[in-house]
């Protein structure tokens, strides 16, 4: 019994030291002897986390405490699952724990004494889990999704548009295309070979042979691939992974947004990337991630978290993961790290916005208003170059342009191609009908008004719309007035209104709280982050992919977390540097970092020696320099930044404040002197005062949690958003 020898050896000391008794002949007492806890088992969940586990099943890890042997007993509720575990370590088990029923199940591992358990919560696989209720009506595409090289898929099988998984295996035929592989019994005359290099002493040569997975999650349809040679690998899963595997995952997202709702989505870019197969990387994703099929970070985030736990209970936990994308792909790389951490470890991002219910919806309801504004009936006349001071663009064609990118506000603009007339939204005949418009797609989050309509985070009162023109002598005062007194704004309908638009405080609220506006202080704080910075500015026609969308991401960065380190821009120009292998290189001095150091700080700490920004010119010369909105540096020479109305307007770069705090009109304000009825017609535009930019917005605030659910999971469900 050596811990009770231990026990009564230690009080022996401690009597002898105290002088053996009390003074009066006894012996002090002594407690009784504790045996020493049992040191405890730990139990994870590796493919999500315990509370956001889909489908009825999760990989899970037993790690054993030291000086512990045995195999572990477990058990699933009642039921003993403990064949389903593999040891994969000295001390350490993985399985595919299966048959888990919905809500609440309770995972408990026993070896010898120690113990654990781990309370799961599991959702259906067909979704929802944080998003909220499914939007209805919803068009399935299962047979019409064109990434299967000729094969097609079954069903829809049911209401969710579900369909049966399929396998198929591709190789890259000596032409440099890909080829289904429909005799998997013998390697096919024409395949290639890759060496792949892990920076070992050795290098591999394998067959390029892709393994494609595809199937159905959440409504959208996903797929997978990775190098896998099913004649040498035999089968794989997640204790027995394709050695030609890195063991690193992308997960690419797609853009769009406009027409983005209603629908299952058709296809998305191949994930055969030659760069990403010849470096042994796996790929996944869903057409519910392509803005062009849903318009939604909520929906998007949740859809990476359901398809990314498949990946893993498939083929196993990945070393890292990578999100990559442009436009909408960047909305979303930045919203699922900031809100929802561990999905994605770095992100790779090119024609940046931060998000879409901020920067982006600002600009195209500005120009709106500023193109109805020009083009209406007897209004004043404005240079070219007076509504190029007034919107901020580099280019007067940008006007025209963003205003038709409005369309996406617009309820009866933008539905996907087949979707049924009768069903569709309209002012007079179909009140009741469907709106297709980004805010009624995301009404989980912003609720609804007396009309059904969704509750809209967008405001313009107090907005003095040119106030920098002005103040640099691009307009005159009478233009001013005249542009202020005129623009109004838009109604649900998009249709224009006299008086200015009045956001709805609620929806203001719940998008800051959310993170539909992306804060940078989640998530984000702890991620590595490439941006491939593109040049658009200087397109005659126009462009939505303005640069100054960059500078808003890092204002955001920096006010939530002091800096933004963890930010890289490398162009415009034709960037000669290698995003994927510097990520690679950034991510693996992470993973490799042991300390107990939070993971910002890892991220600062490991970002590559020479990794700065930099932008190229058109010889291909690389200048290394610090990237700026403005300034007179060599890169903003060559490639120079235009604006926003709203930042004209005196908004500060981070382009975050939907509604303002108003103040009274100042002279002070304006650098050009106004006469008592000039001042007086503003105080009358502006009867409840002028924006103050130098306070921050209405209910602007950080993000209130990360993993924010909005039903059916309820932990952090943080508003009622079903009362009208």
């Amino acid at each position: 019994m050596a811990r009770w020898t231990l026990a009564a050896g230690a009080a022996a000391v401690l009597a002898a030291a105290c002088g053996g008794d009390d003074g009066g002949g006894n012996a002090p007492p002594v407690d009784p002897p504790v045996d020493p806890p049992v040191s405890a088992l730990t139990l994870t969940t590796v493919s999500s986390l315990p509370d956001y586990v889909t489908g009825g099943d999760a990989l899970v890890r037993i790690d054993l405490p030291a000086g512990v042997t045995g195999t572990p007993v477990v058990t699933l509720d009642k039921n003993d699952v403990s064949r389903a575990f593999t040891q994969i370590g000295s001390s350490t088990w993985q399985g595919l724990v299966r048959g888990m029923e919905l809500g609440k199940n309770t995972l408990r591992a026993q070896v010898g004494e120690s113990t654990a358990t781990l309370e799961v919560t599991n959702y259906p696989i067909t979704g929802p889990m944080i998003s909220g209720p499914h939007e209805k009506p919803f068009l399935c595409t299962t047979t019409s999704f064109g990434r299967l090289g000729g094969g097609t898929l079954d069903g829809p099988l049911d209401e969710h548009c579900s369909t049966n998984t399929r396998i198929d295996y591709f190789y890259r035929n000596k032409s440099g295309g890909n080829s289904r592989w429909n005799t998997p019994t013998a390697y096919p005359a024409d395949m290639t070979y890759i060496t792949i290099d892990e920076g070992k002493p050795t290098e591999r040569t394998v067959p390029y042979l892709v393994r494609l997975e595809t199937g159905t999650i959440n409504r959208g349809i996903y797929q997978s691939a990775m190098l896998h040679d099913p004649l040498n690998d035999g089968e794989i899963g997640p204790n027995k992974r394709s050695k030609a595997w890195n063991g690193k995952l992308m997960y690419p997202l797609g853009g769009g947004c406009q027409g983005g709702w209603y629908t299952q989505g058709a296809t998305f870019g191949t994930l055969i990337v030659d760069e990403w197969m010849k470096q042994g990387y796996a790929a996944v994703t869903s057409t519910l991630n392509i803005f062009g099929s849903n318009c939604n970070d909520l929906l998007s985030s949740e859809t990476v978290a359901m398809t990314k736990e498949r990946f893993i209970e498939a083929y196993g936990l990945p070393v890292y993961t990578i999100g990559t994308g442009g436009s909408g792909g960047a909305y979303q790389s930045f919203q699922t790290s900031d809100n929802y951490p561990g999905l994605f470890d770095g992100i790779i991002v090119n024609m940046v916005f931060p998000d879409v219910t901020s920067a982006t919806l600002f600009k195209v309801f500005d120009s709106r208003l500023l193109n109805n504004y020009f083009n209406r009936a007897g209004g004043l006349p404005y240079t070219d170059e007076k509504k190029k001071a007034i919107s901020g663009y580099l280019q007067v064609g940008n006007i025209a342009n963003m205003s038709g990118s409005a369309g996406r506000l617009d309820p009866v603009v933008s539905f996907p191609a087949g979707f049924p007339e009768d069903m569709k939204y309209d002012p007079v005949n179909r009140p009741g009908g469907v709106r297709a418009t980004v805010y009624d797609h995301t009404v989980n989050v912003y609720g609804k008004d007396s009309r059904g309509f969704a509750l809209r985070p967008i405001d313009n009162v107090g907005v003095q719309y040119g106030l920098k023109a002005l103040n640099d002598g691009a307009i005159t005062v009478e233009e001013f007035l005249d542009l202020n007194a005129n623009i109004g704004g838009l109604d649900a309908d998009m249709k224009p209104t006299a008086a200015r638009t009045a956001g709805d405080v609620d929806a203001i609220r719940r998008a800051y709280q959310s993170g539909r506006i992306t804060y940078g202080g989640g998530g984000l704080a702890s991620t590595a982050i490439l941006e491939h910075r593109d040049y658009f500015d200087n397109a005659v026609n126009g462009d939505i992919h303005n640069k100054i969308h960059s500078y808003s991401v890092r204002e955001r960065l920096k006010a939530a977390n002091g800096h933004f380190d963890n930010h890289v821009i490398l162009g415009p120009g034709p960037v000669g540097d290698n995003l994927l292998q510097l990520m690679d290189r950034w991510l693996m001095g992470v993973v490799g970092d042991t300390s107990d150091q939070p993971k910002a700080r890892k991220v600062v700490a490991h970002k590559p020696a020479g990794l700065a920004d930099a932008c190229w010119d058109d010889t291909g010369a690389k200048i290394v320099e610090p990237s700026t909105a403005f300034g007179n540096g060599r890169c903003n020479q060559l490639y120079p930044a235009g604006t926003t109305p709203r930042l004209v307007a005196g908004e500060p770069l981070a382009d975050n404040i939907v509604k303002c705090q108003l103040k009274p009109v100042d002279p002070a304000d304006y650098k050009v002197a106004m006469d008592a009825g000039q001042l007086s017609r503003l105080r009358q535009i502006f009867p409840e005062g002028v924006c103050d930019w130098s306070k921050p917005g209405v209910e602007q605030q950080p993000l209130k949690s990360t993993w924010i659910s909005f039903g059916p999971s309820k932990k952090n469900l943080l508003f009622d958003v079903t009362r009208p």
